[in-house]
């Protein structure tokens, strides 16, 4: 496997698996745009993913109602794909369906505009996400529509996963874009996702955040910084680890909810 520069990648997935399990945590795999990505690419890039890593002790399955255990994986941009090619792979029925062979899986298509859950259903994912953490941006990502985005998928026996995030401001890089910048406002806006995520029932939360400071969706340790190009947003005045805590209280919130749910 190599980036797109041509680096082979698979002793840095590995590393980040063996870091992975040291601290409990499961890894599963996004799998975003590439060239030619299609059915048939699709089928032998998670054929390829579950040979390689499948049998570590850090790679995420899913545990479906029937008991069965399956690797989760988020797919990008699935709208860039017609629905019909997705179904090649994803349907029972397709040319080259990957369901019923050791490679199957949960398969989560990325919701953005409304009339991508019909897609997504027609395509045979086995649910969406909304991956952008910027309430407003988009129909998937506004807080407003994840009830009714439910009620859907629980209608048509589908996964929901939406995406929450601490804030958004990208100014620094794309200074047009300042229209969908989101504060912080001190946590407040990360756990009003969580606490809208947690009303409308949902089966997993995605958290869309990395370590691309110049984004601000980072969540790690962080004391104020300032470069020559821009002054990054900080913590204060909160301690550094704000975000984890706020992180931690609402995924055992998450689980208690569930439980009851369950019940």
């Amino acid at each position: 496997m190599k980036d797109d520069n041509g680096e082979p990648t698979d002793d840095l997935v590995l590393l980040i698996m063996d870091i992975a399990h040291k601290y409990q945590v499961k890894v599963t795999f996004h799998i975003e745009p590439y060239k030619g990505r299609d059915d048939l690419s699709m089928f032998n890039n998670i054929k390829y993913i579950v040979e390689k890593y499948g049998d570590h002790p850090a790679f995420y399955r899913y545990k479906t109602n029937t008991g069965l255990l399956h690797p989760l994986f988020y797919v990008y941009d699935s709208y860039l794909i017609s629905p019909e090619m997705w179904a090649r792979l994803l349907k029972d029925t397709g040319q080259h369906s990957i369901r019923n062979t050791p490679y199957d899986g949960i398969f989560i298509g990325l919701l953005v505009e409304e009339k991508h859950k019909t897609g997504i259903l027609t395509a045979g994912f086995d649910g969406m996400y909304t991956y952008f953490a910027t309430n407003g941006f988009s129909y998937g990502s506004s807080h407003r529509n994840w009830k009714s985005i439910k009620r859907f998928c629980d209608s048509k026996n589908l996964m929901f996963i939406p995406s929450v995030g601490p804030g958004y401001i990208d100014t620094s890089i794309r200074p047009w874009n300042f229209h969908n910048t989101r504060h912080r406002i001190n946590g407040k806006y990360y756990e009003t996702a969580f606490s809208a995520a947690l009303e409308a029932r949902t089966d997993i939360v995605s958290i869309t955040s990395f370590n691309e400071w110049h984004e601000g969706t980072q969540i790690e340790k962080a004391v104020p910084k300032t470069s020559a190009l821009n002054t990054y947003q900080d913590y204060l005045p909160h301690k550094p680890s704000i975000y984890l805590d706020i992180t931690r209280k609402w995924a055992e919130r998450f689980t208690k909810e569930r439980e009851k749910w369950l019940i």
